[in-house]
């Protein structure tokens, strides 16, 4: 699968399920991705460092942007009963996909994902959390960051892994430029992962 696919609206990819099983913060997630969705049949190596160099949120509202087929946004639900969570992304099958698996994994009551022009405008979010897709290129990704950063509340954090090859350092130094404090959590098989602050 070529990487256009999956920040694709709608990708051309025939559409294929595959199983996902995912062990999180001490929990077992049995999800489906798909063909034309990133990640597909598996978690991938990034978001795993993500899962294990981090805590989980304790609650709050929460936006998995740039969602896929659900895991991280999925991953905080399950780990947080309190939280409710927001999932976006472009791509139309990973918005199918993250809804289906919100139902079976029984938070769909607490989780809702949706392409991002059907996000209210005026929601805010408590924390963030993102594998985020660097590889839409370094103007593109900016103009999603700087969309989505800005609807943190104040004194709310969003938590990002990058692969270090990827440009994590200049991003992170971009962020702090662009008045989002970030400092990196933990490094691991070339991927850092980045917390950045609403202050």
């Amino acid at each position: 699968m070529s990487d256009e696919h999956y920040f694709s609206a709608d990708p051309s990819v025939a559409f294929q399920r595959a199983a996902v099983r995912a062990d999180v913060w001490g929990h077992t997630l049995d999800l489906v991705s798909g063909s034309g969705v990133f990640a597909q049949g598996r978690v991938d190596i990034g978001t795993s460092v993500l899962f294990r160099e981090t805590e989980p949120p304790t609650g709050g509202r929460i936006l998995d942007l740039g969602c896929g087929y659900g895991v991280i946004g999925l991953a905080c639900a399950v780990a947080a009963p309190s939280a409710v969570v927001t999932a976006v992304d472009v791509n139309q099958r990973a918005v199918l996909l993250a809804n289906e698996n919100a139902a079976s994994v029984g938070v769909s009551d607490r989780f809702t994902a949706s392409t991002p022009e059907q996000v209210p405008p005026d929601a805010t979010y408590d924390e963030i959390w993102s594998n985020p897709p660097i590889r839409i290129g370094k103007d593109a990704l900016h103009e999603l960051l700087l969309t989505w950063l800005p609807r943190l509340a104040p004194g709310g954090r969003a938590v990002m892994v990058v692969g270090k090859n990827l440009g994590a350092d200049s991003l992170q130094r971009w962020l702090g430029e662009q008045g989002f404090p970030t400092e990196r959590l933990a490094s691991a098989k070339g991927f850092r992962v980045l917390e950045t602050r609403r202050v």
